[in-house]
């Protein structure tokens, strides 16, 4: 009797030990990490990393409430479409790559607001300094695509400014107009799938 009351026990920690782990990571070719910035007080000038990880954990395959969230870029792979200025964005006026490589982000809490409304609170960090950032979130739903695998996805917009971590550029015309702004909007859409 014990002993079938212990395989029970153990049977059933073990179905909720896997139940409680339900694993999506970022497909890097649907998934997109963008920024954009004012350049003179005039353009918009907008440009996105191309190499990342990125993983959410649920307890749940549909529900994403309280799901944690870990992203990690890589900081050299900035692009904007323009050598040049990549180039000056890789230095220490604003992302240093060679020391601080990475830019990570890493979730405290995901709630549920209303309908597919969701906000995110996480720990962001750009040239080893951290910041807790609030992300609004649209959940975009889950699918079975038609390969069998089953997928999310997400829209997530939140706006930070680069001096609060050393992003430190900050040459301004005569006007006073900043050449690239502080306040910096961020976009990250994500197309996850479930392992």
């Amino acid at each position: 009797m014990k002993k079938g009351f212990f395989f029970t026990t153990l049977l059933v920690l073990a179905s909720i030990a896997t139940f409680a782990q339900v694993k999506w990571n970022a497909d890097p070719a649907h998934t997109s990490i963008i920024f954009g910035v004012k350049h003179l007080g005039l353009s918009y000038v907008q440009g996105h990393f191309t190499k990342f990880n990125g993983t959410i954990e649920t307890t749940d395959s549909t529900n994403f409430q309280n799901a944690k969230v870990d992203f990690t870029v890589d900081a050299s792979s900035i692009s904007t479409g323009v050598d040049q200025r990549d180039g000056h964005l890789k230095t220490d006026d604003f992302f240093n790559v060679a020391e601080y490589p990475s830019i990570t982000l890493k979730s405290v809490s995901l709630k549920k607001v209303s309908g597919d409304k969701y906000i995110l609170l996480a720990d962001l960090t750009i040239r080893n300094t951290t910041k807790r950032v609030t992300f609004n979130v649209t959940y975009n739903g889950v699918i079975k695509d038609p390969w069998g695998l089953r997928r999310a996805g997400f829209t997530a917009k939140t706006t930070i400014n680069r001096l609060d971590y050393g992003v430190k550029y900050a040459d301004k015309l005569p006007s006073g107009v900043w050449a690239v702004a502080p306040t910096v909007d961020i976009t990250v859409n994500v197309e996850a799938v479930k392992q």
